[in-house]
């Protein structure tokens, strides 16, 4: 008989500090597909799903996938939508508990609920009512993962991503899924090892297209090649939530190696910890930004500004206006600017036609002490669209997602894509699909902190970062922490001895 694996993927990014909740509607906005309709969306593409659907055909599986349901980066999820995603994958195991060899759970590892600050541990709770404590639970996270003790105690296998911009879902996928493969035939009986450091965040945020952190994750890979050891997984951490378990951690899964997976976590965090304070990054002020691209010269392609700060991917609101006040206050077009998050600005657009005139408030209209207020502009309406599009890169190819009722909006040689729902630039058709070419442009902003480099850099003429002080900025001091332990880097500067830093889970 074939192994019975049931699937699914709930994923979700939470960020404390935004203001009210992630609704179930949000995940329908996003992705919210039941079985075979998730399949026929991802089931090809680089996804979490087609990684599992790749292991069940080389172990000869039958898969029952429950759903895909996936938001933007936000809120803490609202228990309504939590126990509504929640109970399908839960109602699913409850029917065939009787039957079922393994689950494989595509999951983030920073999600918090609103009743709680472990969303992923507590999925994981109810499965484990429901199917016992025995049955082999395989689990794929995000790269900047939080991951709990709870978790670690309620699944044996763990395989986050390794590369940040994020290009390696579906592998993660097929990685964790021959590990579950391996376990239901019992040639290993796995376990997962952790081990925590008292940070806000890894080093560089985990970004893998440095050398300094680039580095933890060839020796993670390398660890996987010893006799024992299945997995070894870095996890950045979410500076953005506000959880008392937060910061970065190392995981190891072992067959029967225990003592050797102790010794790989506690080293790779020790160097973590060790490489506290490094940033690559160069932040520069929204003014700074704004004369680099005023006298830019594109003739090797556009300088793309990360605004990354107010990137949607990191739960913020996507409506700051610091850097296109300033872009405009110095005349910087022709550019472009993507996107601005206003549904009621989109809607007022979408009231009128391409080639009109009209003025509006736009943006600065969730928190204006994070990132800046409304901005009055008058401009012309050059594009309308429902906001459909396909990915073509190497993050979201072959993906259809939609911001929902969108506007490009000139406004001094600026085109500013207007949009209604959330979304971080992570490839080229979130632009081009909407007249907007980066080939032609001086400048071209993209609200997003790192995973725009996999579409973008390669056709920049330069990248810059830019600090609008929103929502995502590092200046993690003018967040208002409350839940997390202290002390932690780099809110606290002292009060680290060493057996306090290691806290193996």
């Amino acid at each position: 008989m074939p192994f019975h694996v049931l699937t699914a993927a709930f994923v979700h990014e939470s960020n404390t500090f935004k203001k009210g909740e992630t609704s179930l509607q949000d995940f329908r906005d996003d992705v919210l597909d039941l079985g075979q309709a998730a399949v026929d969306r991802f089931g090809n593409t680089n996804d979490e799903l087609a990684g599992f659907l790749d292991a069940g055909r080389e172990g000869g599986w039958c898969i029952t996938h429950t759903v895909s349901a996936h938001a933007t980066p936000g809120a803490r999820v609202s228990q309504q939508a939590f126990d509504h995603i929640a109970g399908i994958i839960c109602d699913a195991a409850r029917e065939h508990a009787a039957t079922l060899d393994g689950v494989a759970l595509s999951l983030h590892g920073s999600m918090v609920p609103s009743f709680c600050e472990d969303g992923e541990g507590e999925l994981l709770r109810r499965l484990r009512a429901i199917l016992g404590d025995d049955l082999p639970i395989a689990v794929t996270l995000d790269l900047h993962a939080m991951v709990t003790p709870a978790m670690v105690e309620r699944a044996q296998i763990f395989v986050s991503y390794k590369t940040y911009p994020h290009i390696d879902m579906r592998q993660t996928a097929l990685h964790a899924g021959r590990l579950l493969d391996a376990a239901m035939r019992g040639t290993i009986r796995p376990k997962t090892i952790r081990a925590h450091r008292p940070m806000l965040d890894e080093a560089n945020a985990g970004r893998t297209d440095v050398p300094q952190t680039a580095a933890l994750y060839t020796r993670a890979s390398e660890h996987e090649a010893e006799a024992g050891i299945l997995a070894v997984s870095v996890n950045a951490g979410f500076s953005e939530a506000d959880i008392a378990e937060m910061g970065p951690t190392v995981l190891v899964t072992h067959d029967n190696a225990p003592e050797r997976a102790h010794e790989i976590a506690e080293a790779l965090a020790d160097t973590i910890w060790e490489g506290r304070g490094q940033v690559s990054n160069a932040f520069l002020t929204p003014a700074q930004a704004s004369a680099e691209a005023a006298g830019f010269d594109a003739a090797t392609g556009p300088l793309v500004i990360a605004d990354y700060a107010d990137n949607p991917g990191a739960g913020a609101y996507g409506d700051a206006t610091a850097l296109l006040s300033a872009l405009l206050a110095v005349n910087a077009g022709p550019g472009a600017f993507a996107p601005m998050i206003d549904p009621e600005a989109a809607a007022m657009l979408h009231r009128h036609k391409v080639g009109d005139t009209v003025t509006l408030q736009l943006g600065g209209k969730n928190d204006p002490g994070f990132g800046g207020g409304p901005l009055l502009l008058t401009g012309e309406i050059v594009h309308l669209s429902d906001g459909t599009y396909t990915g073509d890169g190497p993050i979201l190819g072959g993906i259809t997602h939609s911001f929902g009722p969108t506007a490009v909006f000139r406004v001094q040689g600026i085109d500013i894509l207007v949009v209604t729902l959330s979304g971080q630039m992570l490839d080229l058709q979130q632009v081009r699909t909407f007249g907007i070419e980066p080939s032609t442009l001086r400048f071209l902003v993209v609200k997003s902190m790192q995973h725009f480099r996999a579409a973008f850099e390669p056709v920049a003429g330069r990248v810059i970062v830019c600090d609008t002080g929103a929502l995502a900025t590092p200046q993690a001091h003018l967040r208002p922490y409350t839940r997390v332990h202290r002390p932690v880097w780099p809110l606290d500067r002292e009060g680290f001895p060493h057996q306090d830093r290691r806290q193996p889970g």
